[in-house]
């Protein structure tokens, strides 16, 4: 396995160092950000999940260990889990009140335009684990073998999962299209 980017720094975050803590936020948040806004499609859901995700990162740099897994599949494997927690409090969660209707506009990260517009909401209407796969791997750009590592399936399932994700986004975007 090659070196771990991540690893010096994740030891100086562990040992309390706080200009590794500000590197280690300034390289990681943007990514992380996208991926639960995407994961999420909420902006303020985002941060929180992102704030947490770099306390858990905080209170357990120091016995963070390489092992199978990369640091940084490591934090997008924790930062998923966050967004899947919160998607199941929003099945869970009763209520009388109506909720807050999320902003349709684009992700500030996104293109602006109608096209984005379309592609974010497809997004948010696949199947949640192909946009999982979808995100890691065109969003996130990362490899096959990553991404899949990050999801804990193989190769063959992640590129199955692309494969139906991606067929879902095509008869989404061109129904939407006909619709229009």
């Amino acid at each position: 396995m090659s070196p771990d980017p991540d690893e010096e720094l994740v030891r100086r975050v562990g040992t309390g160092d706080p200009a590794a803590v500000r590197t280690l936020v300034a390289r990681k948040l943007p990514r992380i950000l996208s991926l639960a806004a995407r994961m999420l499609g909420d902006a303020a859901e985002a941060e929180d999940v992102a704030q947490e995700t770099f306390m858990r990162i905080w209170r357990h740099a120091s016995g963070w260990r390489r092992g199978n897994a990369r640091f940084d599949s490591w934090i997008h494997r924790v930062t998923l889990n966050l967004c899947y927690d919160r998607l199941r409090r929003r099945r869970e969660l009763v209520t009388d009140e109506l909720p807050d209707i999320v902003d349709p506009a684009p992700l500030p990260d996104a293109h602006p335009g109608k096209e984005a517009h379309r592609v974010e909401q497809a997004l948010q209407a696949i199947a949640p684990r192909q946009r999982e796969a979808i995100l890691l791997v065109y969003y996130q750009e990362m490899s096959n073998i990553e991404a899949a590592a990050i999801l804990e399936i193989s190769v063959d399932a992640l590129e199955s999962l692309l494969s139906r994700g991606r067929r879902a986004l095509q008869v989404i975007l061109a129904k939407d299209s006909v619709d229009e």
